[in-house]
């Protein structure tokens, strides 16, 4: 479409002896041009948007797909085809998933499992459901963020006959409807649950305990999601084993620090426009998020503090070379503010009031609870939406703070993210939910579990292929030397290649010997003197004991 005039029919070339009418034609040929443009204005610049313009919810639609199933809830069937060439896509770059389906589809080893699942609804990850029905599940899904759903792929997963209840921009009430469309349905009961953020395993317990008691396991891959697990163990009210995705190094190495890594940039780039060159920004948390973020951000320019509550991730930060900071002492001065913690109020409403004109306020953690927007709704404030997940807060002197997507995660609420990366994470979950299918009674508890370092490693494994990556062989006397199998793995279940902060917060699980052991090294520090610390070093075998204690 033609953008207005040429510029150019306009432009007149004078010579050095241009004359006093050529230089009127000229000024009487751009104020034509100017007022040309009053009138016929240049189309705006493009930003990110949905793909459909109907207003009307899903719930008010008589939707059916070609096989005339209406057990859906989208945004539109129509965009099934669209959604299907968004899946090829994807599957382009996931081909350690797309492996492991064609190897395994043959033994259907999830036969028989009933998976309810709460994720974003993405093209990766209708990849994942395609293969978990590929190997013999039968899957109802839902979204577990009202921003990250794409349409299109919904529709095309609905089209195909999977039961999928999501749409992008979901209100509060639809996103706990569509939730209890996936469980509560006539004639299907799920025994397996797959979630991301604990939303839909929090909903069965309290909702449906009966379900929850004969589920056979919960596959949880968020922060969030994982300290709801291990608080409900902790109460002795967790009855069915669940396998904690997110502290796994393929979840935490890939899909935590390389994806937000990419993502950063480009959630904050379609949504402002921003140039990060000299920009002050403050990162809250220096788990494996934070570290994407910061690398990012500091590659492009920007002048990048850390807030952390943890001296280990403090201490990284500063060997990194970041200033760690309260978000007090340098609120007034922050460009950019980001969370990246999974806890609640990290900012609040008085730091809110005392951030500058033009502060970007976003948030890269699974919850919406890290940033106080509940406090932000109030009558003195005004809201404008100034683009898609875009909002303007103006304070009543005329402040303005740009809070993107409403303080929900950024990533895959306004932009994309890495199809690569989230074939390690997708690859790690069915693997997960294989095991946990088919374990024999008794190998695992009502309890959390960390998946085996052989599993990680095998993920790991499926992917080198795309890098054409050649792994060196042990010799056999390596092998012995090192006290190894030749074929892994090559690293103690306790080891874990991420930050010491993602798993110290949490015990409970007996893969957990090597936090076990520090706290206990830490009560013999406190509990004995200094000229006492050898010969207790010397009893450390008894100390299981010295932690019981330390604990209580």
């Amino acid at each position: 479409m033609a953008r207005g005039p040429n510029p150019a029919l306009w432009s007149i070339q004078f010579s050095s002896q241009e004359s006093k009418n050529d230089r009127e034609n000229m000024n009487n040929s751009v104020v034509l041009y100017m007022l040309y443009l009053l009138y016929f204005p240049l189309p705006p610049a493009a930003s990110y948007t949905d793909s459909s313009d109907d207003e009307t919810s899903p719930r008010d639609k008589a939707q059916v797909n070609t096989q005339g199933s209406s057990d859906f809830c989208v945004k539109n069937i129509k965009q099934a085809e669209f959604g299907r060439r968004e899946i090829e896509i994807a599957e382009q770059d996931m081909s350690a998933l797309v492996s492991l389906r064609k190897r395994a589809q043959g033994e259907k080893p999830l036969a028989g499992a009933k998976i309810v699942g709460c994720t974003h609804i993405t093209a990766q990850t209708a990849v994942l459901i395609e293969t978990l029905v590929a190997l013999g599940a039968q899957c109802r899904w839902t979204a577990c963020n009202i921003y990250s759903t794409q349409n299109e792929v919904a529709a095309a997963l609905a089209e195909t006959g999977v039961p999928v209840f999501a749409w992008k921009g979901e209100s509060e009430d639809d996103f706990w409807w569509c939730i209890d469309r996936c469980v509560n349905t006539e004639g299907w009961q799920a025994n397996m649950i797959l979630d991301d953020g604990g939303d839909l395993t929090h909903w069965v317990y309290k909702k449906y305990p009966n379900v929850f008691k004969k589920v056979r396991g919960i596959v949880e891959e968020s922060v969030t999601g994982v300290h709801r697990l291990y608080q409900l163990s902790k109460a002795g009210k967790l009855s069915v084993p669940a396998m904690n995705v997110n502290d796994s190094v393929t979840k935490q190495k890939f899909d935590n620090l390389y994806c937000c890594r990419e993502s950063i940039l480009d959630g904050l780039k379609r949504t402002t426009d921003i140039m990060f060159g000299g920009k002050q920004v403050v990162v809250c948390g220096y788990g494996e998020v934070g570290k994407g973020c910061c690398t990012a951000l500091k590659a492009l320019g920007a002048i990048v503090c850390i807030t952390e509550i943890d001296p280990i991730c403090a201490l990284q930060a500063c060997m990194d070379g970041y200033r760690v900071v309260k978000l007090s002492e340098v609120i007034r001065q922050m460009d950019v503010v980001i969370t990246c913690t999974g806890n609640k109020n990290v900012v609040t409403r008085e730091q809110l009031d005392r951030m500058k004109n033009g502060c970007i306020v976003c948030n890269m953690g699974h919850s919406n609870t890290e940033i106080d927007v509940a406090s932000l709704r109030s009558p003195e404030l005004t809201w404008e939406r100034v683009r898609s997940q875009v909002d303007h807060i103006i304070w009543p002197d005329g402040k303005r703070v740009i809070l993107l997507a409403e303080g929900r995660l950024l990533n895959l609420s306004c932009s994309t993210v890495p199809t690569f990366v989230l074939s390690i994470t997708a690859t790690t979950q069915a693997l997960a939910l294989i095991e946990l299918f088919n374990a024999p009674d008794g190998r695992y508890k009502q309890d959390v579990y960390l998946l085996p370092k052989k599993m990680d490693e095998y993920v790991a494994s499926l992917h080198l292929p795309n890098f054409d990556a050649h792994l060196t062989e042990l010799s056999d006397e390596q092998a012995k030397y090192m006290g190894l199998n030749k074929n892994g793995p090559f690293k103690p279940n306790y080891y874990r290649l991420v930050s010491l902060c993602s798993v110290s917060t949490r015990a409970g699980s007996q893969n957990e010997f090597s936090l076990n052991f520090s706290r206990s090294l830490f009560a013999l520090f406190t509990l004995n003197t200094l000229k006492n610390l050898l010969p207790k070093m010397e009893s450390i075998a008894s100390h299981l004991v010295v932690k019981q204690q330390f604990l209580k």
